[in-house]
């Protein structure tokens, strides 16, 4: 298959976790795949969208509130569990998206645990943020989780974690998921994955 599409991810996102689940769908259907691309989406909404920070301060916020519930419908239709927010709302999600750049290379790796760590967050309600609770999820799927927690650590996975953070930035992104079609053509969040199915539908 085709790669076509890139999909820059922050595991801290519930439209995210909607979005990477609906996702293979869509690609099965076009016949592509795609490259998934871990990012830092608090450096993104520090750059150029920090609107979000004042939006979750707002207790009367009517368009958030509507969200949760909007969010819990689409989970519902695609399936995924979505016991969210928890105590653990809103995380940093440094730590977990290091990991997920330390497997960046193999993409089926990447895939297997950001599935497993969504999981575990909007699931099971556990600490994003906890390098324990990473270094087990790691585990659970036939990872060396000690051994990916120590590469996470290292200079060159901090630097490729910015790296993709500048670049989705660069790029016209400002949250996540931010998706490409055929390099240029941006689409953001799990309610426009129609429009990038559209896309594809057309020639590379």
């Amino acid at each position: 298959m085709t790669e076509r599409v890139e999909f820059f991810f922050d595991l801290s996102s519930p439209w995210t976790c909607l979005a990477f689940h609906n996702l293979p769908g869509v690609l099965e259907r076009a016949r592509a795949s795609a490259r998934y691309r871990p990012i830092l989406v608090g450096g993104v909404f520090n750059a150029v969208n920090p609107a979000v920070y004042a939006a979750r301060e707002q207790a009367d916020n009517r368009r958030l509130q509507h969200s949760w519930k909007v969010l819990k419908d689409w989970a519902r239709l695609a399936g995924v569990p979505m016991n969210f927010p928890s105590q653990w709302h809103p995380a940093k999600s440094i730590a977990a998206m290091r990991f997920c750049c330390a497997l960046e290379d193999d993409q089926a790796a990447l895939v297997r645990f950001a599935r497993a760590a969504f999981a575990s967050y909007f699931d099971r309600q556990e600490n994003l943020d906890d390098v324990a609770v990473l270094t087990a999820v790691a585990d659970a799927e036939g990872l060396d989780g000690a051994a990916l927690a120590a590469a996470a650590g290292s200079d060159a996975v901090k630097a490729r974690l910015r790296t993709n953070t500048e670049e989705v930035i660069a790029r016209g992104g400002y949250g996540s998921p931010t998706i490409f079609v055929d390099r240029d053509d941006m689409y953001f969040g799990n309610d426009q994955l129609p429009l990038v199915a559209a896309a594809l539908s057309k020639e590379a």
